[in-house]
């Protein structure tokens, strides 16, 4: 058997868009039809496939339901599973309980500041939502790439209410950082270097009094453990009481963040809730998946199940937690926030069943 056709016959593939949405069509069906516990069939098996369909320069386009458009660089586990996605017009590029939630915070928010804007995958979510009430998005996104495309994405979608901004967020506004790592893991280290990989540091109070902003509504954090510094400068902020302080939605990953004490005992709680806050982690699949019809389930920071290898998940601070007493949240406990296909239903799927 000749091997080596391999390559060319996917890229025979690539080259025929119906040929290349039907290999995509028939991989999701085997991923149904071959699911075994223990095995992540998307990450080891049918999602290597489908990324030898596609380049990093190439651009993707996908529809979501409510009709906004997304164009993207394939250079991540975030285009890929989005390229995958079922239904084909989801309602969310990217964490299905994390974007649902942001939306539902923004339906009350006129200034909000993204951190990790990235191109868009959330941040054009927020900016629809934000804009009916006139609202501003801050949209901090050092990767140019990445930010080019976030711009590109606010005029195809006809929005004018985001301000993109180079910026690593920081405790300080005086610090050179580089992004180390590609892409969406690409994470920030200080520098002594400048030129151009280096990009200039600034905190959310140094930025929004530059920028003549007096409230905050809502801060969105993604930024591969830098998310403590971000939020140390934003501190003023936090100390405000409820109905004036900002909801706050950041990623903790053991990466860069030293659970071993427990969620409630990290730095970036504890300074929460030294400020007055509630702080609660977010059970979502770190992908995209049809999670429209479940609640948006949280767990309180000190009733989380954290074992397992090194992993990340998001989280929710609010100083008034009947935000969420309706029927689109569930608060439960004992359970683990990383939603897992392919591991124990008990611990890492919806507690309603997938």
């Amino acid at each position: 058997m000749d091997k080596q056709k391999l390559p060319g016959a996917l890229e025979m593939i690539a080259q025929n868009p119906e040929w290349r949405a039907e290999f995509i069509r028939q991989m999701q069906a085997f991923e149904k039809r071959i699911a075994t516990p223990g095995i992540d069939i998307r990450e080891d098996v049918t999602g290597p496939l489908v990324d030898a369909l596609h380049s990093d320069d190439q651009v993707v386009r996908k529809t979501l339901a409510d009709g906004t458009q997304l164009d993207f660089l394939y250079r991540s586990k975030i285009a890929r599973d989005f390229v995958m996605s079922e239904p084909e017009m989801p309602d969310h590029a990217w964490e299905p309980q994390t974007s649902r939630l942001l939306v539902n915070l923004a339906k009350r928010a006129k200034q909000v500041v993204i951190g990790g804007a990235y191109f868009g995958d959330q941040a054009i979510l927020v900016a629809r939502q934000a804009a009916q009430n006139n609202g501003v998005v801050h949209a901090f996104e050092p990767n140019p790439d990445q930010r080019k495309m976030l711009m590109h994405n606010a005029k195809l979608n006809g929005l004018t209410n985001i301000v993109p901004r180079p910026e690593g967020l920081w405790d300080n506004s005086s610090t050179t950082l580089k992004l180390v790592g590609f892409d969406s893991f690409a994470h920030p280290e200080v520098t002594s270097e400048g030129g151009s990989d280096g990009f200039q540091t600034t905190t959310i109070e140094d930025y929004l009094k530059a920028a003549g902003v007096a409230q905050l509504d809502l801060i969105m954090l993604d930024i591969e453990g830098a998310e403590l510094r971000a939020l140390q400068g934003a501190a003023a902020f936090l100390k405000r009481p409820a109905g004036e302080a900002p909801d706050i939605v950041f990623e903790v990953h053991r990466h860069y963040v030293d659970w071993s004490r427990g969620l409630e005992n990290t730095d970036s709680v504890k300074l929460l809730t030294g400020s007055g806050y509630q702080v609660f982690a977010v059970r979502d699949f770190n992908s995209n998946y049809d999670l429209s019809r479940q609640p948006i389930e949280l767990i309180p920071a000190d009733s989380v199940y954290l074992e397992g290898p090194p992993h990340g998940f998001n989280m929710v601070a609010v100083k008034d937690a009947s935000v969420f007493n309706s029927a689109q949240y569930s608060i439960c406990k004992g359970v683990s926030p990383k939603l897992l296909r392919h591991k124990d239903p008990a611990l890492h799927h919806p507690l309603g069943g997938l």
